[in-house]
């Protein structure tokens, strides 16, 4: 199956899960997420993503990614694997329900880094996608307030190609950043959110 089929194949299961009974697993308690994701999903877990205001949309299509084997991740895939498509409905509209929150605490932001983030973020149009904002919409993922730690590394597996998106196109735009260039992108894309959310641009961050 393509990145497109699977995208498309989500998108299915999301409309029908939509008016469906939700599964019972799902409707219980954000337990099982919480346990790794943190409760509310705010993450304090070292290159772990918060979920928190992750939309439901998004949130369907890396579970089915997973289940599908598309994305590896060995705890991710034992959870997803065994999932009806009910499951994967109801759970994604449990994460799409879940405000958006405060980033969990972290390194303060290094002025000098915010810089030539911002640059970067300008220069690789990171908002056209993920929103003025970074909230995100719909399949693209919500990336204001996320940890750090998990930015650098999901950055640093699209570069490689490790990690699939619905096109090629994260995939793309990174394959000629080095490693502290992405850096400086997580540093940049993990501190520039404030609790409204708003992104300024290059030209307003800290110099």
């Amino acid at each position: 199956m393509t990145i497109r089929g699977a995208w498309l194949a989500a998108a299915a299961m999301l409309a029908v899960a939509a008016g469906a009974p939700p599964a019972r697993a799902a409707e219980a308690d954000f337990t099982i997420c919480a346990s790794c994701h943190g409760m509310g999903g705010v993450s304090y877990n070292f290159e772990t993503p918060s979920l928190a205001g992750q939309q439901s949309f998004y949130a369907i299509t890396q579970l089915f990614l997973f289940r599908a084997g598309r994305r590896t991740s060995e705890a991710m895939t034992e959870v997803a694997k065994p999932m009806s498509d009910a499951d994967l409905g109801a759970y994604s509209e449990l994460i799409g329900r879940l405000p958006a929150a405060a980033p969990a605490p972290g390194v303060t932001a290094d002025p000098a880094r915010m810089k030539r983030g911002a640059v970067l973020a300008e220069q690789y149009r990171c908002t056209t996608c993920h929103g003025a904002d970074l909230a995100g919409a719909k399949q693209v993922p919500r990336l204001a307030g996320q940890r750090e730690d998990y930015l650098a590394r999901a950055l640093a597996e699209f570069r490689s190609g490790a990690r699939v998106g619905y096109t090629p196109a994260m995939n793309e735009t990174l394959a000629g950043l080095g490693a502290a260039e992405l850096g400086d992108l997580a540093h940049y894309i993990a501190h520039v959110s404030t609790l409204t959310g708003v992104a300024p641009a290059a030209s307003a961050a800290p110099r």
